[in-house]
């Protein structure tokens, strides 16, 4: 029978047994009045005596009203105390049906965690049965390890690998440092020279220059004697023998001009041969110096890369060892086992359930009220509930009201949108704690259906 229908139909008796109390107490006060009235008064002659030997009888004078009051004040006043009282204890019950609202449509509720496997495996050891109390941390399944050895093995010997390529490639950093530090050194060194080169050449070409102009000097006046002695070997004013060393001397002049020249010429390129070496020297230390920054900056990024192979090959490792931890599975909290599914030799996946542990350290009762009953509800009202299962009553409180319906939260919620919308009225989740202290909540189990009353005044 619904909460609110049976709530009316225990008012209603409670309402017809007063009224049927009411009742009999005015009957009890009619009987004794009217033992009252016909009680006689004074002597009246005896059953067996003759009936005419009896007088007459007088007509009884009419009774006042106030003879009941001043004949039987106790039972008067008794009267007066039972309707009194009963009309307080009716007021009194009214007043207590309306200070608390109550269902049947609750239940007890606790947290059921889930033994799950991390990993692939053989089952190899199970070690709890359905409704056994285990202890958090508790080994309740064992897997296979060995595959996970033999992976913990591997990951090792690759961690060992990449840590000495780390270290071998550790002093390149320095090494490739010093050794562009050297060759910006070395370019630098390279442009001297080149430079000084560069000026010797210039001095060179600067000598044959002027060596030129000496024997173009000296081929002038060459020339000029022998043209002077050709005019006087013309008049026979001197030998002809004479004439001869002038013209030799022209033409040994006419020679080292020509061999100046090519000397002054030779200079010259000399002059561009020492400026592109000095261009290139420049080029060389340009490079040197902008590639130097890089160099170490490749030799660094490869011992960074390194030292993440052997950080990787690190996890890969630690990896492992979580692997071979997760073959022991281990009871997440203390609690009662229910629905083990796992068998020994069974292949596990990650993520597959294999049982569920009830936590009875933590429970709570979930009461579905009518949405009518929560106009005074609030967390923090006492609360009184009864338990079937062991017929026995328990303090607690209102802990929270949820935050939508049931019907919100089911698969399919209702749409009260539609033309064909019929008023329902709404159940409203509670939360109701137990205070703690109270003897028998170690028998509360989940599921166990509880019959809640909250106080609201």
């Amino acid at each position: 029978m619904p909460d609110g229908v049976a709530e009316e139909v225990d008012l209603r008796e409670e309402v017809r047994r007063l009224k049927e109390e009411q009742e009999r107490l005015k009957n009890e006060t009619k009987v004794l009045m009217q033992k009252a009235a016909d009680q006689p008064k004074g002597d009246q002659p005896r059953a067996d005596q003759p009936k005419a030997d009896q007088p007459e009888p007088k007509p009884e004078p009419k009774k006042e009203t106030g003879s009941f009051v001043r004949n039987h004040p106790i039972k008067l006043v008794v009267l007066v105390v039972v309707l009194v009282a009963a009309g307080f204890g009716g007021f009194l019950l009214l007043q207590y049906l309306g200070s608390y609202v109550s269902t049947d449509d609750a239940e007890v509720g606790a947290h059921i965690n889930a033994v799950t496997s991390r990993i692939n495996g053989t089952v190899v050891g199970v070690y709890a049965e359905d409704n056994q109390f285990v202890k958090a941390g508790q080994t309740l399944v064992d897997i296979d390890p060995r595959d996970y050895k033999v992976a913990l093995v591997q990951a090792d010997a690759q961690l060992t690998q990449a840590q000495a390529g780390a270290r071998a490639q550790n002093p390149n950093v320095p090494i490739t440092e010093t050794s562009q530090e050297t060759n910006i050194t070395s370019a630098s060194e390279d442009i001297t020279n080149a430079s000084a080169a560069l000026s010797g050449a210039k001095q060179s070409y600067e000598s044959a220059v002027a060596q030129l102009r000496q024997a173009e000097a000296n081929y002038d006046k060459a020339a000029s004697d022998e043209a002077r002695y050709h005019e006087l070997v013309q008049k026979d004013e001197v030998s002809k023998e004479q004439y001869d060393e002038k013209l030799a001397a022209k033409k040994a002049q006419k020679a080292i001009v020509d061999a100046q020249h090519a000397n002054a010429d030779a200079a010259k390129e000399t002059i561009a041969q020492r400026e592109a070496a000095l261009a290139q020297a420049r080029q060389r230390s340009d490079e040197t110096r902008t590639n130097a920054p890089r160099a170490v900056a490749i030799q660094q990024a490869q011992l960074v890369s390194r030292q993440a192979d052997a950080e990787r090959a690190k996890a890969d490792v630690d990896q492992a060892l979580l692997n071979i931890s997760y073959t022991k599975i281990l009871a997440p909290v203390s609690g009662i086992v229910g629905r083990r599914s796992v068998e020994v030799g069974q292949q596990v996946a990650p993520g597959q359930q294999l049982a569920g542990i009830t936590d009875l350290n933590d429970i709570w009762v979930t009461a579905n009220f009518k949405e009518t009953q929560l106009k005074d509800m609030k967390p923090g009202q006492s609360a009184k509930i009864h338990v079937d299962a062991i017929n026995a009553d328990f303090n607690g409180y209102v802990e929270s009201l949820a935050g939508a319906s049931g019907a919100i939260f089911s698969l399919l919620p209702p749409e009260n949108a539609t033309g064909n919308y019929v008023k329902v009225v709404q159940r409203m989740p509670v939360r109701l704690r137990f205070k703690e202290g109270q003897a028998g909540l170690d028998r509360l189990r989940p599921g166990m259906s509880v019959e809640p009353k909250v106080m609201i005044r």
